[in-house]
């Protein structure tokens, strides 16, 4: 993810291939062995087992830097006498995204590692993304390497501040489908030096760890979905089956390549399988004629994706196409044989000044927030380092990481194909690899700063999405108000909060991603729903009670769509400061008696959950259940301990049988929020391979069996929200926003509104610099008294 596109080349590393490990350790311990060969590297001092968790996090940093003489807190102009660092700091953050040319180099050094040239040839890259640093290493760039420069993130030491000569070099993690074989293998690589392939030289990586992962099966590549329909339009009794239906014309049909999730061992993941959907474009001169108006039932279809070739087909039952509905499309005015409206005038957000964040790079400073952007090819967006700037209390943090790790849309029909259709969209498919350009104008509207992201295609090569993210200042409406009757005065101020986005297609919807930053401390993640309806066809005369009759031989399945949130919280902590826990809220009723005589007396009560098996827990809208993450050792003024608290939106839970069998793969849906303490390992719900899982339970649901104690520890937040979509005429053609989301509010976070020194508008000051705000205003209620 960047601004411009970079070239690197190749040189040859061989390597010998690694064993396959049990694929329950493959991929974390690839990672491990990376942390273990790199950080020996730098290791100065010696960590002992004995230490406790702080003194381990204070090892750890020691462990990595060079003590030197004292100096003063550094700033972005201070004097650097005694560090060996410059005011112009190093060029890349240990969490900006891989640039193209590090993709290249970890392609080009993972390619090189293999021992033959069939080998090589058949590697396919699924993902290569940044491997993120400890939490230390982060600290420590943000201290003493990156503006602004906050050397309070480190813990103090005996005889002045500690600094390092220089950080470790980026890493790259790469997951590799080999197609020759059917494996799948994780590759770490370390980058050390790729600025030297930006200028036509050998580019330095070194694979550090190399790992087969057995039993698994990786994410489908967009290659693989346009190889997958040209085989299956190519197949001899496919064609007949459309000819039966009325159609020859094969560029007229759509293959959609959906992941064959897991049934039963049939879908084992000894083969990559994929079951696709069938549509069929009507012929017209509409220019984006909408195909799925018409789907193809009655056939089943069994692609092998590893050999690209159909190994099972079926033409079970001849179900007429729906007839085309003249409704069916959604492009301009005559285009699709409607009129557009007339009366709707241009509506332009100026900004004169220019907005008021300030980028560099990709960290973001807007009002009092400052954060930074990151990018993958499987979340999209993630938001780093979130803090606040709270006065004389300085920086304050909220998180250390913010994501969306994945989503799933499990259908309501019990007919063939739709009880199949379950889409792991992140864990199959990929948010990021399938975001789209924004375009001004359309998308965001105002002052916008876009972010380019850079992925590697099944190949290797790079590609590059322009204008991928999407940040940008929104007015809000009112943020706060109050009128004083008695002396007519009023003081008014406007909201205004900061967004990023980015939006991705998969297949027929369209998700939008967003995360908003407030005036008044909170922080709103938000999911925009939109696109076309997945349907299916009816024969003449059927109805089906599980979907919505949409058009003559066409309904819409009700189905759900569930998100989840993983939230690396740290609030008011710093990086070696595991100081957080979780409390749950709950609206309590007080009992009738001496104590609630008028019987009108409620009050909150807060539980404390104490481990992780008790933190699995479910939204209640009937006792206003919230989440308050807490900091154990920082106070406000009142004495409470400080907060930020998790409050819930719309929500719901899977309305399929206990034993449904998408449910084996996606057992963290069953509830709403999930609490754990942080591993490093621990970063998807489903596991680190969703697609044709075999194994139950695997990821969350797993991992909170340890029980961990969650009573003083580093927090990791799991919300799970979803919506039941019941699909209406007025959802299509093409569906209006439906929005969902959740809020994280300051809870004593702070020692009163943080809000009350936004400034009046600047209309606002232009009346009362006119003397027409200012003056009371003598109503009827004011001349009475």
């Amino acid at each position: 993810m960047a601004t411009t596109a970079e070239k690197a080349t190749s040189c040859c590393i061989n390597t010998k291939p690694a064993a396959p490990l049990r694929r329950e350790a493959a991929a974390a311990a690839a990672v491990a062995a990376s942390d273990a060969g790199v950080v020996e590297e730098w290791r100065t001092v010696p960590a002992r087992d004995q230490l406790n968790g702080q003194q381990r996090q204070r090892a750890a940093i020691a462990s990595l830097i060079h003590p030197v003489d004292p100096i003063p807190e550094a700033s972005a102009t201070a004097s650097t006498k005694g560090i060996q660092i410059m005011t112009r700091a190093q060029s890349r953050h240990p969490l900006d995204p891989l640039s193209a040319a590090e993709i290249s180099v970890a392609v080009a050094t993972v390619r090189a590692a293999g021992a033959t040239p069939e080998l090589r040839d058949s590697m396919r890259f699924i993902e290569v993304v940044l491997l993120e640093p400890d939490k230390n290493v982060v600290a420590l760039a943000d201290a003493y390497f990156f503006p602004p420069f906050q050397p309070s993130l480190l813990p103090k030491a005996k005889g002045g501040p500690v600094i390092p000569s220089k950080l470790p070099p980026r890493r790259a993690k790469l997951v590799v489908y080999n197609k020759r074989s059917n494996e799948t293998s994780v590759w770490v690589v370390v980058l050390t030096e790729v600025h030297a392939a930006t200028r036509g030289g050998h580019h330095r990586g070194k694979v550090v760890s190399s790992q087969v992962v057995p039993d698994v099966q990786p994410p489908m590549d967009a290659v693989e979905y346009a190889e997958c329909e040209a085989v299956v339009k190519d197949y001899p009794p496919f064609r007949e089956a459309m000819k039966k239906r009325g159609i020859e014309d094969m560029d007229l049909v759509m293959v959609d390549a959906w992941c064959a999730g897991y049934h039963s061992e049939a879908d084992a993941p000894t083969r990559r399988l994929a079951k696709p959907l069938i549509f069929c474009r009507t012929e017209s001169d509409c220019p984006m004629e909408n195909g799925y108006a018409r789907p193809v039932e009655g056939m089943s279809i069994l692609v092998d994706m590893q050999n690209m070739v159909v190994i099972e087909f079926e033409d079970r039952k001849l179900v007429p196409l729906p007839p085309a509905d003249p409704l069916r499309n959604y492009t301009p005015g005559d285009t699709r044989g409607g009129v557009d409206r007339s009366d709707v005038k241009p509506l332009q957000i100026v900004q004169h000044e220019g907005p008021s964040f300030r980028v560099n790079g990709y960290f973001v400073e807007w009002q009092k927030w400052n954060f930074r952007i990151g990018f993958t090819p499987r979340e999209g967006l993630v938001i780093y380092s979130v803090a606040y700037i709270d006065g004389s209390r300085g920086r304050r943090s909220v998180a250390h990481r913010l994501s969306f790790v994945e989503m799933v849309v499990p259908y309501g029909d019990p007919n063939d194909p739709h009880y199949r259709k379950n889409a792991f969209d992140a864990g199959e498919d990929g948010l990021g690899k399938n975001a789209h350009s924004l375009k001004k104008g359309c998308d965001c509207l105002g002052y916008i700063k876009y972010f380019d992201a850079h992925f590697t295609n099944f190949t290797g090569g790079v590609e590059t999405i322009e204008n991928c993210v999407c940040l940008h200042e929104e007015d809000n409406g009112i943020l706060w108000k109050h009128h004083d009757w008695r002396t007519g005065m009023a003081e008014v101020r406007r909201s205004r909060r900061l967004t990023v986005s980015f939006i991705c297609t998969v297949a027929n919807y369209e998700y939008g991603f967003f995360w908003h930053f407030y005036q008044d401390g909170k922080i709103e993640a938000e999911v925009k729903l939109t696109g076309i309806l997945s349907l299916g066809a009816l024969q003449p005369g059927e109805f089906r009670k599980y979907g919505t009759t949409i058009a003559p031989g066409l309904y819409a399945p009700v189905h759900q769509h569930f998100f989840v949130a993983r939230m690396d919280m740290a609030v008011d902590c710093k990086p070696f400061e595991p100081f957080n826990q979780v409390v749950e809220v709950n609206v309590k009723v007080e009992e009738p008696g001496k104590d609630n005589v008028h019987n009108n007396a409620f009050y909150a009560e807060d539980e404390l959950l104490r481990s992780e098996l008790e933190a699995m827990r479910d939204c209640d809208p009937f006792t206003g259940r919230h989440w308050i993450i807490r900091n154990t050792r920082t106070v406000n003024r009142t004495g409470q301990l400080t907060g930020y608290k998790l409050v819930p939106g719309s929500n719901c839970l899977p309305l399929a049988g206990a034993d449904a069998k998408f449910l084996r793969r996606a057992a963290f849906l069953k509830h709403n929020l999930w609490v754990t303490s942080y591993a490093r390992d621990e970063m998807y719900p489903g596991g680190e391979f969703p697609n044709q899982n075999p194994r139950v339970g695997e990821g969350l649901a797993t991992w909170v069996k340890q029980n961990r104690s969650l009573e003083e520890t580093d927090i990791v937040l799991w919300y799970v929200f979803g919506i039941i979509h019941i699909p209406r005429l007025e959802d299509w053609p093409v569906m209006p926003v439906e929005r969902i989301g959740f809020m994280l509010q300051p809870h004593g976070f702070f020692n009163c509104s943080p809000a009350v020194d936004v400034p009046p508008s600047a209309s606002d000051l232009d009346l009362k610099d006119h003397g027409v705000v200012a003056k009371p205003v003598q109503n009827g209620i004011l001349a009475k008294l």
